[in-house]
């Protein structure tokens, strides 16, 4: 009888490390090709602790981390098994606005209709949702570490063709120039100091054929070599094509589970203001997480468009 409690103890304490190991080594979070849900910590854990929770230990494991699925074509290339590539990646939330509700809870957005002053609540939506002309919206930003920002704009057509691209941000009459970013530091463009701090969707020039703003987004370790000014400026088609072929890289898009609609909260409204505090961990998570296969720590480059509904 001793002999085989000894044997089922022992095979208990068998089966209960090789649970262990395979979690180990299947984490949730796991670039596993047939994942369809995704749990990412990255920007949460690089976030500064709130007040309440600085005292507690182990507060990571506490903070229940957010949930995104895959959408889109593209995959970071990877093997069931295998170890996971070296990935980069950014937070980008887009908001639509809509006429405020005497409900809703947290930030509001002034914008004109017509002569009059209007209140509007910032609404979250997923990345490949179309636009309709005349929507206003606004992007967010989030770096899980720190870096320097850079955004360009360029219409794109029906037959694929691109207009000409704009440095959009940073100019100088955004928070002085100021393009730095850090975990938990929020980046709004327009910026909520911004006189219009919303985009009205409105294909440009005489052109009939627009179908969306393709925005290209930059974040490198050093401040890149431009000399910028009040206004967009108009940058060389072969300069951004190096930057694309520098930065750039296969790039997945993860969605947050139960995100869109949500809207903006007064945290995010603080943490995206020109001397506003961090958001905390726990905070709102970013709606769109774009997952660059890059070395850790390298610079990345990814291209949203924001398409026109038909």
């Amino acid at each position: 009888m001793k002999y085989i409690s000894k044997l089922l103890i022992l095979g208990s304490f068998l089966l209960s490390w090789h649970v262990a190991l395979a979690q180990t080594a299947n984490p949730i979070d796991q670039d596993d090709e047939g994942s369809r849900q995704i749990v990412l910590d990255r920007f949460n854990k690089a976030r500064p602790l709130s007040e309440a929770t600085a005292g507690i230990g182990n507060v990571s494991n506490a903070v229940r981390p957010p949930v995104y699925r895959r959408t889109g074509a593209m995959r970071i290339p990877g093997r069931r098994g295998a170890r996971t590539p070296s990935t980069e990646e950014i937070g980008i939330t887009i908001w639509r606005l809509r006429p405020s509700r005497d409900t809703d809870q947290g930030g509001r957005v002034l914008a004109l209709d017509g002569l009059k002053q209007t209140q509007y609540t910032p609404e979250r939506i997923e990345a490949n949702t179309p636009l309709n002309i005349g929507d206003r919206v606004r992007i967010t930003i989030e770096s899980p570490r720190p870096g320097f920002l850079y955004i360009i704009d360029r219409e794109q057509y029906a037959d694929g063709s691109l207009g000409e691209p704009m440095l959009i941000f940073p100019t100088m009459r955004t928070r002085g120039g100021d393009n730095r970013v850090m975990p938990g530091r929020l980046i709004d463009v327009p910026a909520q100091e911004d006189q219009y701090s919303y985009f009205t969707a409105q294909p440009a020039g005489d052109r009939r054929d627009q179908v969306a703003e393709v925005l290209t987004f930059i974040l490198v370790t050093a401040a890149l070599p431009l000399q910028i000014a009040d206004q967009p400026i108009k940058l060389g088609q072969q300069q951004v094509a190096s930057w694309e072929k520098l930065y750039g890289g296969v790039a997945e898009t993860l969605e947050l589970v139960g995100g869109a609609g949500r809207t903006w909260t007064n945290e995010e409204k603080f943490a995206g203001m020109a001397n506003g505090r961090q958001l905390t961990q726990g905070g709102p998570p970013p709606q769109t997480v774009y997952r660059v296969a890059r070395k850790t720590g390298s610079p990345l480059l990814i291209t949203v468009p924001l398409r026109y509904a038909r």
